[in-house]
């Protein structure tokens, strides 16, 4: 208990207001989205101005930027649902379809989200003629600006927090993560997880990401940096799913850690689970452009 850091006082919400009867309010989980989303497209645009980059010049144009946008939004909020509902809690959402249409009440999976940016890449590829590997690429540096306040946000929303700990830096969230182990004279003192993923898989990965790109030609050896992205956030995430407490769905009496698959309780939690073929693909595309 010694050193435990009490949640700070920040309101999920950054202000709100009515409208005809309506609740409208604006969320630090949407505000990453939003500043995450404009920071990658000047990331691109950074990279697009710079010819000399690139192995054959800048793959598209700047103004086709605004085309991408669209793509990767749709990718985001609908493979991240899709995935969150198939993933996760698939028995809840098939009894009651009409609320994976819900999205304002939380519910996104990074795997799903990030398979329907690969959907949207590609078929953005397609339709505009630009190299698949350059766009792959260039985008993988671009995401992590997003991941990265997104994950400081599902701490502000006290949302997917770890497990006990009896760490100095561990924290006391506030709600269900409070009641859940607490005792008559001590509380529930937590990893904060979300911060472990904020720093790997966004700022320790984003900054590798740039420096390969815009410092040691990255961008001139395809797929390098996409495989390099799979891998290190694949890494990052099994890593840390060590310490963060699983989905209640797979808690049970003989399941304490929450293993989604299992024998005599050695087995992965569903986040390690789907991301093995995350980090499997990653070091044989980083394999593969390394040999080219």
């Amino acid at each position: 208990m010694f050193g435990a850091i009490p949640f700070p006082d920040i309101s999920p919400e950054i202000f709100s207001f009515s409208v005809f009867g309506f609740e409208v309010a604006l969320r630090w989980y949407a505000m990453g989205y939003i500043v995450g989303i404009a920071l990658g497209w000047q990331i691109i645009k950074a990279a697009l101005k710079r010819p000399h980059l690139w192995r054959n010049g800048a793959p598209m144009e700047v103004s086709q930027l605004e085309d991408l946008l669209t793509y990767i939004v749709v990718g985001v909020i609908g493979g991240g649902r899709l995935g969150y509902v198939f993933f996760y809690k698939p028995g809840e959402f098939l009894a009651n379809p009409i609320d994976i249409l819900k999205i304002w009440e939380g519910g996104l999976s990074f795997h799903g989200g990030f398979l329907g940016v690969v959907v949207a890449v590609y078929l953005f590829s397609r339709r505009q003629k630009v190299p698949l590997p350059d766009l792959a690429d260039i985008i993988a540096v671009a995401a992590t600006p997003a991941v990265l306040l997104v994950r400081i946000a599902n701490f502000i929303n006290a949302e997917l927090w770890g497990r006990q700990t009896d760490l100095p830096w561990g924290v006391i969230f506030p709600g269900q993560a409070a009641q859940a182990c607490a005792t008559a004279t001590e509380p529930c003192v937590r990893h904060p997880s979300q911060l472990y993923e904020a720093g790997l898989e966004g700022l320790l990965l984003g900054t590798i990401l740039l420096l390969l790109a815009f410092r040691f030609g990255g961008l001139k050896k395809p797929w390098l940096l996409s495989g390099i992205f799979f891998m290190g956030y694949g890494i990052a995430r099994f890593l840390v799913e060590f310490v963060r407490q699983p989905d209640a769905q797979f808690v049970t009496a003989g399941n304490e850690l929450g293993l989604a698959f299992h024998v005599n309780g050695i087995g992965l939690t569903m986040g390690q689970t789907l991301t093995l073929p995350m980090i499997l693909i990653g070091l044989t595309v980083v394999l593969v452009a390394r040999r080219r």
